[in-house]
Parts: C-alpha cells; sequence; structure tokens
C-alpha cells in the first residue's frame, strides 16, 4: 500500500507545480528610463549629412584648381569639421542618457561590475529610436570627410600611372622656336649666349617644353659616347627645367678670361645647382641629384634646328623611381 501512496503524492506535486507559473524577479535598471529625443536624433542626422555633403564638394573643388576656389575649398572641409562637431555634442547633450556616480571605483575582475557595465551599455541606447539612422549618417560623414583629407595626396603625383611624368613634346623632327614662335636657324646660335627654345606647335606651359640651347666650341665637347652627334655644330639643347626642384635654368656662367675663370656653365638661380653642357649636362655644383636631360638636335638643309629625338632621361625634378624610365 505504501507505494501507490508515494506514486499519488508524487503526481498531486508535479500538478500542483504545473498549475504556478514561475516568477523571475525582474531585472533593477541602472539608467533611469527615458523618452528618446526624436527631434534631437533627426538634427543629429541632418547634422552628419550636412557634413557628408561639405566634404564630398572638396574633391570636386579641388579637381577645378581655379584660384578663385581656393576660399571655397577651405570653406567646404571647414564647414564639415564644424557639422561634424555639432552633432557629436548634440549626440552627448541630447540623445545619449548622462549621469554622473559619485562612488568607489569596483575592480574590473569582479564579474558582477562587468555585468553592470553591460547592462549600462545595453540600457543606454534604449533612448535612443533611430540608431541604424545615425550610424549610417556617422558613417557617410566620417568616410567623406576621410575622402576629403586624402583629397590633396593627388598634388603629389600619380600612385600607379607614371606615364605622364615621363612625356614630352619634343619629336624627331619638331622645330625649335623662341618665345614669340619664330624659328630658329643654326646660324642664330651665337657663341656666349644663352637662347630658350620651345617646340614649334606644341603647348609651351608642358614641364618638357622648353629648352636651355648655347653654342660650345666643338673641341671642348666631352659628350657620352651615344650622344656623339647630338650637338650639330656645337649646339647644345638641355631642359630648362632644373633637377632638383623644378626650378628653371635661366642663368649662363660664361668666362670672360679662361685661362683663369671657371669653365661655362648652366646654372639655376633658385639653388645654384650648376651644369657643365660640354659634358652632357653633368653637376658641376649644388644639390641637384642627376644631370640636365640633353635633347638631340639636327640642322635640316635649310639651316633649321630641329629635334633629332627625345630627351635623354625624364625630365624635371627627381623623384622616387625617376632613373626606372626614359623620357617618352
Amino acid at each position: 500500500m505504501r507505494k501507490p501512496v508515494d506514486w499519488i503524492i508524487a503526481l498531486f506535486v508535479l500538478l500542483l507545480g504545473r498549475g504556478r507559473a514561475r516568477r523571475v524577479p525582474a531585472k533593477r535598471r541602472i539608467v533611469a528610463a527615458r523618452t528618446p529625443d526624436e527631434r534631437a536624433e533627426l538634427v543629429v542626422v541632418l547634422l552628419f549629412l550636412c557634413a557628408a555633403g561639405c566634404a564630398i564638394a572638396t574633391p570636386f573643388l579641388y579637381a577645378f584648381e581655379a584660384p578663385a576656389l581656393t576660399q571655397l575649398l577651405g570653406l567646404s572641409i571647414g564647414l564639415a569639421f564644424v557639422f561634424f562637431a555639432a552633432g557629436l555634442v548634440l549626440i552627448g547633450k541630447r540623445v545619449v542618457v548622462t549621469e554622473e556616480l559619485a562612488e568607489p571605483y569596483p575592480p574590473p575582475t569582479r564579474e558582477v561590475a562587468q555585468g553592470e557595465v553591460a547592462q549600462i551599455v545595453e540600457e543606454s541606447g534604449d533612448s535612443v529610436s533611430r540608431k541604424g539612422f545615425l550610424k549610417l549618417a556617422g558613417g557617410a560623414a566620417v568616410g567623406s570627410i576621410g575622402v576629403a583629407l586624402l583629397t590633396p595626396a593627388a598634388s603629389l603625383g600619380p600612385v600607379l600611372d607614371t606615364d605622364p611624368l615621363y612625356r614630352t613634346p619634343w619629336r624627331r623632327g619638331r622645330r625649335l622656336v623662341d618665345e614669340n614662335g619664330r624659328r630658329y636657324r643654326a646660324d642664330d646660335i651665337e657663341p656666349k649666349l644663352f637662347y630658350t627654345a620651345f617646340p614649334e606647335g606644341a603647348d609651351r606651359e608642358e614641364l618638357g617644353a622648353p629648352l636651355v640651347v648655347v653654342r660650345l666650341d666643338p673641341r671642348d665637347l666631352r659628350l657620352p659616347q651615344d650622344r656623339a652627334d647630338w650637338a650639330p655644330e656645337g649646339i647644345v639643347a638641355y631642359s630648362k627645367i632644373c633637377t632638383h626642384a623644378g626650378c628653371a635654368v635661366s642663368l649662363y656662367r660664361v668666362p670672360t678670361f679662361p685661362p683663369v675663370q671657371p669653365k661655362p656653365a648652366l646654372v639655376c638661380p633658385c639653388h645654384y645647382s650648376t651644369f657643365d653642357p660640354a659634358d652632357g649636362g653633368s653637376v658641376l655644383f649644388g644639390p641637384a641629384g642627376r644631370p640636365l636631360p640633353q635633347l638631340p638636335l639636327q640642322i635640316d638643309p635649310r639651316g633649321g634646328l630641329r629635334a633629332a629625338g627625345n630627351f635623354s632621361g625624364p625630365v624635371g625634378p627627381s623623384w622616387w623611381g625617376v632613373r626606372m624610365g626614359k623620357a617618352k
């Protein structure tokens, strides 16, 4: 009889337990509940979008390269930071719950304290109703400002396509002309004088366009062996762009009493890099790291000066890898 009684008691207890719902005590909130400030959230989103718009305008203004747009360029990136900072301030003041508690800081190793920190973070987000929208607008602002800050790096030169740094307007047969477009003849080039020449029919503003042309005694020439025919009648031509910092070579040193004075030289007045026109434009003095690129010349049947090819090397100041290619 004892065993059936035990079964009846067990069944009664089971039914009694199923009829009563287990009550889980509610977790006490640490952060006070607060109604989301939807108006402040909307203003933050608008500020972030304004920041993104101003930042995106920066690359477009930079691409025009117009001096009149310089103020607008600075204004666009400045307003981007102002709008973004205003949005962050408003988030801290109106959107996110802030409170100050004066109590001893518990050791971080306590599991209870770690759980409370996680609870605070979770409950603080309850007062934000447009979390996804705010994240999207904030990400757009941060990304746009990043693009705006990287835009000036384009002035450092091409990263992958370096061909433009090797291109020049000079080709075999192109005539040499002065600043007025008058064609140079070999007879026009007199000793001890300095001439500036440009390629006929090409853009004179290109880096590889201007030349310095001088006439030397053919007996004084010490050009490399592969340039033996580059200086007809002792006339040599070099790039006018200094290989140090890109300034214009505009001085020509000529000795008035050769026995005791230095030999002829091309001089850049900016940092006094000095080049030897008789020795393939080699550096005699100054900070330039490589010779002036030489242009081969030829005299046509009518006595006109023409290019016989392209430069001996890349035109312009020395940059990383400048010796990796040749003028094109």
